[in-house]
């Protein structure tokens, strides 16, 4: 048997396809579009290290998909580019001290190579790179279309600041209180930023995720960060700051209140206004407005102190509910507006200015962060819900603890007695009859920081002028004409650490002219951040060398949505609630033709690889560990070579670190391309995390070599007569391995796919001569999986056009039917006999069969049957006593 040559087979169909232009989609009038197919991957950032073999997985995935489309008739669109802008490229360049966009431009055209030699069928015309002049334009223009209808503004806010990256980081983009790229600890701190309102989105973005084809803990995850929630504003006068003008104590002078200015009111959310009753104090986060001019001259040192010591804090180590609470008094009061109680205001960092108003009431008795706090700082608690309907009056006595906060309302005035549901609609009732508040809808979605103080990055196109600001327009956009707004070719890149971007250091550039009033202007110096490219690539592929729109319209209506997209569920939140967010801006400019832009998505699993683990749970190295044989049968050991210590053997993420990154260029080299796509996909479902392991690699390799045999077998000429080899079984299973392979692969199965074309391929094998009937749909099923093997294996049928093309073969349905099935016989649920019965017999005529049965009858002896329980075609169970 001559061994399959994947080393000499994969380059010449690899050079087929490009020479042939063999996957180029083509708007075609004629094809329905119910037979066209968007088909989409997340496209990657192109790193030094180059893919890894998590990468084709998703890939090799879609790619399956999209050949066995094709062969069924549809028009499909499946392109492939680059995330290329952002942070990762920039501190690439800065470590190594080339230039980002050369250090870009190398690893895309490594990616480019790697992927290449996976075979994938991507229409390579239509790649981009977000980091490309005719691509930035276009994110750009989008720029300023969401400035002109209000959704970008500038301002002055407290951010996540990475100290390493030396930039400003999306709420999103950290992670456990780290900088979710390079793991630094993140802190607070306040700088110029350039932000997107998607929160006016918010409640769309939500309704919309109803209509798709997602997986629900996605779903969730969006619904969970959006996070909606009902409730009530509510008003809170502030004693000794109504008409009577007071002095500013933090910060500077000034005059608060003069008769003529409205007085000092505090706003605060709550989803419980029922428990308006059992507010004790108030909570300001340390950076709302209110905190400089409400604090007393008494306070004053403390207070500043505090403000100092929060800023150096990130949002989560503020709300970790295991940390101790601080917290500083005011010295100002606010009046309940229930019962005119004056109630101390606290200044706290558990409360954060982004979420809601920036301030609370606290209710100590039913929150346990409020309770806590209560109880460090000694401050009262009144129970106003109880779990029982019990007196009042019973209840008067401060709680002992924080209890359950649905009930019944008590100590609570006119609510007393209330269910919690009825409470709650009661109290926003009168708080809108008293104009003291009134009913709310929150969510916890904040605006996305959206400017970088970086380099490498889309320059944002607008410009300072003061002449303009004098007019009331401070900050204006540039022409459309004028775009692109290119980076400055510079020498010098690295972060500033400032809050400035290194663009602000560039006078040549930063110095223009503005264009509204022709006077002098300065640049805006951030840049975008990587999401921005990544927000619209799917809509770019569609019309890629399109220099008058970022598509054209003909282009979008014949190919949008996306219907199906295949990527990490790492980026269940950022990256697609991005995306959905500024595709609903571009349906409101009546730019593109639906409201969402994935209409499918499937995550699939990572692929994880085996590392070693001590046992205080830290993980060493795969080439600190060796294994020692086992003794008296028993299987070997693993142990730490620094010091003989015994680890484990765990499944863990891939990472240089451990040093169990699988290299797909050296299985490619090893065993071909075609091999690592089949063993991918045999791992085991799509959507399911699994381990790497070299020996399935091997088994996928040698059932490869069995095909590259078998077709030495094939007959090339037209069948024979006898076109079945004398067995009707194997035309059976042929029809039966189609419908199967057909099946799983149009629903992403594609592991039981494979193991049916093993299983019949196994029959093939012992024929001497294998007709061209029995082959042929074979090879082509196996194409989509092993396009190279595949497509050699046609040309040897005497073919001479690509099988990419040719037609998914059709199954017969009488033939995939059984014409005799093994019915089990069970007596009281457990097996006792089987017989076999022609397939369809009715219900009646296999319990009488089956109670026939001579090896039954000893179950049956002396006993009653009380009931006969049929399963048509498999199971007869006799329930005696």
């Amino acid at each position: 048997m001559a061994k399959y040559p994947f080393e000499t087979i994969e380059p010449k169909w690899q050079s087929y396809w490009e020479t042939h232009k063999t996957f180029k989609a083509v708007e075609d009038p004629s094809v329905p579009k119910e037979k066209r197919c968007y088909v989409l991957d997340m496209f990657p950032y192109p790193s030094a290290q180059g893919l890894h073999v998590g990468h084709p997985e998703g890939y090799t995935a879609t790619d399956i998909y999209c050949r066995y489309l094709r062969m069924k008739g549809y028009n499909v669109l499946h392109p492939m580019g680059f995330d290329s802008f952002g942070l990762p490229a920039e501190n690439y360049a800065i470590k190594m001290g080339i230039h980002p966009a050369k250090t870009t431009a190398d690893n895309i055209e490594q990616f480019c190579r790697q992927i290449r030699a996976l075979g994938f069928s991507y229409d390579w015309d239509r790649e981009v790179a977000t980091s490309d002049v005719d691509y930035y334009k276009w994110t750009q223009w989008i720029f300023l279309k969401l400035f002109e209808k209000g959704l970008a503004y500038e301002a002055e806010s407290p951010i996540n600041w990475c100290p390493s990256c030396k930039t400003g980081l999306a709420n999103e983009e950290v992670v456990d209180g780290l900088c979710e790229r390079c793991k630094t600890k993140v802190i607070r701190r306040r700088i110029r930023q350039w932000i997107l309102k998607i929160t006016a989105y918010a409640q769309r973005l939500l309704d919309d995720l109803e209509g798709l084809d997602w997986p629900e803990p996605v779903k969730q995850m969006q619904r969970n960060w959006i996070g909606r929630s009902e409730g009530a504003n509510v008003f809170f006068a502030i004693d000794g700051h109504g008409a009577v003008g007071h002095s500013s104590a933090v910060g500077h002078s000034s005059a608060v209140g003069h008769s003529s200015a409205a007085p000092l009111r505090l706003e605060i959310y709550t989803t419980r206004p029922d428990t308006l009753f059992g507010a004790t104090y108030m909570v300001l986060a340390p950076e709302h407005p209110l905190v400089e001019k409400i604090t007393s001259a008494g306070q004053k040192g403390e207070v500043l102190a505090y403000l100092e010591a929060a800023a150096k804090k990130s949002d989560l180590e503020r709300t970790d509910l295991a940390k101790e609470k601080t917290g500083v008094f005011s010295g100002a009061y606010a009046i309940n507006p229930v019962n005119n109680k004056k109630i101390p205001i606290w200044i706290a960092d558990y409360v954060l200015v982004s979420y809601g108003t920036g301030a609370i009431m606290a209710v100590p008795a039913h929150d346990e962060r409020d309770w806590d706090f209560a109880k460090a700082f000694n401050l009262p608690s009144i129970q106003v819900v109880s779990e029982t309907r019990k007196n009042a009056e019973a209840l008067f006595a401060e709680p002992a603890e924080c209890t359950a906060a649905y009930g019944w309302a008590v100590n609570s005035g006119f609510l007393d007695g209330l269910a919690t549901s009825d409470a709650i609609k009661a109290m926003t009732n009168w708080l809108e009859e008293k104009k003291l508040g009134s009913k709310a809808v929150n969510f916890k979605l904040r605006d996305w920081i959206f400017s970088r103080q970086r380099y490498w990055g889309e320059p944002i196109p607008l410009v300072h002028c003061e002449f303009c600001a004098k007019e009331g327009t401070a900050i204006v956009p540039l022409d459309e004409k004028d775009l692109p707004l290119k980076l400055p070719d510079v020498s010098s890149y690295a972060p500033t650490g400032t809050g400035e971007s290194p663009l602000a250091n560039i006078d040549d550039w930063v110095n223009t002219t503005c264009p509204k009033c022709g006077g002098p202007a300065r640049r805006e110096t951030n840049t975008m951040p990587q999401w921005a490219g990544s927000c619209w690539y799917y809509l770019r592929y569609l019309d890629p060398q399109n220099d008058k729109a970022f598509a054209g319209r003909d282009k979008i209506d014949y190919w949008a949505p996306v219907d199906l997209y295949v990527g990490g569920v790492e980026h269940a939140v950022l990256h697609l609630l991005y995306a959905r967010f500024w595709h609903k801006v571009l349906y409101d400019f009546g730019l593109v033709n639906t409201r969402e832009p994935f209409q499918r998505l499937v995550n699939q699993g990572m692929i994880t690889s085996f590392a070693y683990q001590r046992k205080d749970k830290t993980l060493v190295p795969t080439d600190q560990v060796e294994k020692l044989p086992g003794q008296g049968g028993n299987a070997g050991r693993f142990v730490e070579k620094a010091n003989g210590e015994e680890v484990t053997e765990v499944i863990a993420k891939m990472s240089k670190s451990l040093k169990n990154i699988i290299n797909p260029d050296e299985i490619v080299r090893d065993y071909g391309a075609d091999s690592l796509r089949v063993y991918e996909m045999f791992m085991g479902p799509l959507e399911v995390s699994k381990p790497w392991s070299t020996a399935g690699l091997t088994g996928v390799s040698r059932f490869l070599e069995r095909i590259w045999a078998l077709g030495e077998k094939a007959e090339p000429a037209a069948d024979t007569a006898d076109e079945t080899g004398g067995n009707a079984d194997i035309l059976r299973l042929l029809h039966k391995t189609i419908k199967k392979v057909s099946g799983d692969t149009a629903t992403l199965n594609f592991n039981t796919a494979i193991s049916a074309m093993m299983i019949y391929s196994n029959e093939l094998a012992k024929l001497p001569v294998i007709a061209r009937r029995l082959w042929e749909p074979l090879v082509k099923m196996l194409s989509c999986y092993a396009p190279h093997l595949g497509e050699e294996l046609w040309e040897r049928l005497g073919h001479t056009t690509s099988i990419a093309r040719e037609t998914w073969p059709e199954w017969d349905e009488t033939l995939c039917t059984e014409s005799e099935v093994t019915v089990v016989v069970q007596v009281n649920g457990k097996i006792r006999d089987k017989f076999v019965s022609p397939a369809g017999r009715p219900k009646e005529t296999l319990e009488k069969e089956a109670l026939a049965l001579p090896g039954l009858q000893k179950w049956l002896e002396g006993k009653t049957v009380l009931k006969v329980i049929t399963v048509a075609d498999k199971l007869v169970n006799i329930v005696v006593k």
